[in-house]
């Protein structure tokens, strides 16, 4: 079963919870399913969010160009909208973007993508009957949906091990967000692990926004740390990438999970980046497989494909898997098909879906290096270093 290539499924037009599919006057006796895309549309993240949306649209427009989602005996189903949810990386605007959203009809949502935002919108979603297809990393989301995307308890071992095992790091400073959901327990856990690994630690919290952290490299550098591990979005840390160089920072950079975006590169400039390598994915040109449908998304949108636009086309592509296996938007029916999908194949490789979790497992952790053409590449040095065979 691949729902990365097959997405004429099927199901009977049923009653569906938790809004009945609208009728559409442009093929007869097909139905439009209205799944939401919550992202960081706007704001200083707005390029996770335009990628995100990039990639569901794509995968919506494959699926309504080859007919649509289709009954199980070939009659006409259902073509899918995707509608635009913007919560600018904000838990409050979130909120209010949700609630309108479910108001006006949903029959399913893939995002958020800030785990924060993502405590207070997939409730939400949940209460009213979706399914939502989160990209959040924070263990506090798990079960609030399906999930493709690593968490923090299969991304803080590889960042530790990365630290210990690759850079050989006896002591590390970890800059860190204090502000967000993610980064905090993200930088907990990795730091809890250092100390268990003997590895002294110093922490440093910064504040999001700020124009510049001179004075947090700085005292952190002072230290005289092995390395400077942080755990920071990418905004923040394209800044800090960009100002360990400016200071001629001894220790080695390593920049974490929540800084993987082609953002940061933008941020950063691709010489500070090419410094700091980030704890990431494999990039969207890198899974197995890809160049087909990296090249319809160039094709599309003429540019390349944005970090979690495979993350996003995956889950559209697995929402019409889901459909066929159950007929049904129904949560309970629904959820239960989802959490026992095994091996099945998308853009970003084999899918399985822990039932206990709904998270993806095993979650595919790497560490990316930045080329001089400014792209994501698996880091060669730490593959090596860790054993990663893919």
């Amino acid at each position: 079963m691949r729902f990365g290539t097959a997405w004429l499924v099927g199901g009977v037009a049923v009653a569906l919870a938790p809004a009945v599919p609208v009728l559409s006057t442009a093929t007869p006796n097909t139905h439009i399913v209205r799944i939401g895309l919550e992202a960081p549309l706007t704001g200083s993240q707005s390029s996770i969010g335009i990628g995100m949306l990039r990639g569901a649209v794509l995968a919506a427009d494959q699926i309504n160009a080859h007919g649509g989602v289709i009954g199980p005996n070939g009659k006409p189903g259902y073509l899918i909208k995707i509608v635009r949810i913007d919560d600018a990386a904000n838990p409050a605007t979130g909120v209010v973007a949700a609630k309108r959203a479910i108001a006006a009809g949903l029959n399913g949502v893939v995002g958020p993508y800030n785990s924060g935002v993502g405590e207070k919108t997939l409730p939400l979603y949940l209460k009213a009957g979706l399914v939502p297809f989160r990209l959040t990393s924070a263990n506090v989301t798990s079960r609030l949906g399906i999930t493709l995307q690593p968490m923090t308890y299969q991304i803080a071992p590889v960042a530790s091990q990365a630290l210990t095992k690759w850079l050989k790091a006896k002591s590390v400073a970890v800059i860190y967000d204090s502000t967000a959901t993610f980064t905090k327990a993200e930088a907990k856990a990795v730091m809890v692990r250092l100390r268990e690994s003997g590895v002294r630690i110093t922490g440093y919290r910064i504040v999001p926004g700020l124009e510049n952290y001179t004075a947090t490299v700085e005292k952190a550098a002072a230290a005289k740390p092995t390395a400077i591990y942080a755990v920071v979005y990418f905004p923040e840390g394209g800044v800090l990438a960009k100002e360990a160089v400016a200071e001629h920072v001894a220790a080695t950079c390593l920049e974490d999970y929540s800084a993987y975006d082609q953002g940061y590169v933008s941020a950063a400039g691709t010489t500070a980046a090419r410094h700091c390598p980030v704890v990431g994915v494999p990039g969207p040109t890198v899974f197995p497989g890809s160049a087909k449908v990296v090249g319809q998304y160039e094709r599309a949108y003429h540019a390349v494909p944005g970090t979690w636009a495979p993350y996003t086309y995956d889950s559209v592509k697995l929402f019409a898997w889901g459909l066929q296996h159950t007929g049904t938007y129904k949560q309970a029916a629904l959820l239960r098909t989802l959490s026992h999908v095994v091996g099945d194949k998308g853009w970003t490789g084999s899918v399985t879906i822990s039932p206990k979790t709904y998270d993806r497992t095993p979650a595919t952790v790497v560490v990316d290096a930045v080329t001089a053409h400014g792209q994501f590449v698996i880091d060669a040095p730490w593959s090596r270093a860790v054993g990663y065979t893919g």
